[in-house]
């Protein structure tokens, strides 16, 4: 049981600067696109404010939480395999 407890911490950090590496290399690519779209338009006024507002609308969109499944696939994948093989 503590061998299965110690795995899952490990796998939790392990998982957590993946999950961290993976979120700001996503808002990375939004803030090109949007930065792009701006020059591309050829827009007048705030292009801060622009980028900013665009990422404010990143934060609450279905992709940032979509992220959050480099957490619970893996986990439930581990926990799946290990009831296979203990119990079946």
């Amino acid at each position: 049981m503590f061998a299965l407890a110690r795995l899952f911490v490990v796998a939790f950090v392990v998982l957590t600067i993946v999950y961290i590496c993976v979120s700001l290399y996503s808002r990375s690519v939004r803030r090109g696109k949007l930065e792009a779209e701006w020059d591309e338009e050829g827009m007048t006024g705030d292009r801060d404010a622009f980028i900013r507002q665009g990422l404010k609308e990143y934060d609450n969109s279905l992709r940032r939480k979509l992220i959050l499944g480099v957490y619970i696939v893996p986990m439930c994948l581990v926990g799946l395999i290990i009831y296979l093989n203990n119990f079946h």
